[in-house]
């Protein structure tokens, strides 16, 4: 099924610039992109999980989010400045969890669950961490309804987009690099699903011109399922950053 979605997400793509190449391009004064049909969104920002004990907090700078998004564009009405933009995309989120702490299984709730514990604790106590996070990667699709105020033009135009967007979880894994007491530099990555929901669902906005914007994100879902995260939490996220728009 994975496979499958990466697969049509990439036949997507593909047919989108072909049609788009045969069309007449010209270019913007922004970033001299091209005129093309429709916007591929490429996203840089940080994530942050909320409502969440003390013992799950992140490290800011090392918790990122990367989103790369096309929409394309529908008018509503006749140079009303109002467009529905329908999209599809793949979005990751990246958590670096504070005191050299990770997710592992938990075997007393189930495979599909897992716990937060200290790497000196399962590596041992002499280690050194060069590197610690967990992502999700996940599958989305954006729909947003975005007010051009140049309604003579919107290609020119600064906007203002109101969206949700639906994201279904293609893997999950941890990694971990650090040096042992031996001096050898070890690598594990380690691929499960470690309690995250397969479904994720919210909310978002979108500000700036043709070229560079600034979006946020507030995930109504919870990121763990039932009771299969750590501590039970209940955590939901908090997305924000910048983007730039390709075409």
């Amino acid at each position: 099924m994975k496979r499958l979605s990466l697969i049509l997400l990439l036949n997507f793509v593909s047919l989108t610039l072909l049609f788009a190449q045969e069309e007449k391009r010209e270019r913007t004064p922004i970033g001299g992109r091209p005129d093309i049909k429709g916007d591929l969104f490429i996203d840089f920002g940080f994530n942050r999980l909320n409502n969440i004990p003390d013992e799950l907090g992140t490290n800011f700078f090392g918790s990122r989010t990367f989103n790369a998004y096309f929409h394309y564009p529908v008018n509503i009405g006749n140079q009303t400045g109002f467009t529905f933009n329908p999209g599809i995309g793949i979005g990751t989120d990246k958590m670096a969890f504070r005191d050299n702490r990770n997710l592992f299984n938990n075997p007393a709730i189930g495979p599909e669950s897992s716990q937060m514990l200290e790497l000196e604790e399962v590596y041992g106590e002499d280690i050194s961490v060069n590197r610690n996070n967990a992502s999700a990667n996940y599958i989305d699709l954006p729909l947003e309804v975005r007010y051009h105020f140049n309604k003579r033009n919107y290609s020119k135009s600064f906007r203002i987009a109101l969206g949700g967007k639906v994201g279904y979880l293609l893997n999950a894994q941890t990694k971990v690099q650090y040096t042992d007491d031996q001096d050898l530099t070890r690598k594990i990555k380690d691929r499960q699903s470690f309690g995250f929901s397969p479904l994720r669902y919210g909310v978002y906005t979108r500000i700036g011109f043709p070229g560079f914007n600034i979006w946020g994100y507030y995930g109504l879902n919870q990121v763990f399922e039932g009771e299969n995260g750590p501590f039970r939490t209940q955590a939901n996220q908090i997305n924000f950053g910048i983007s730039a728009t390709l075409f």
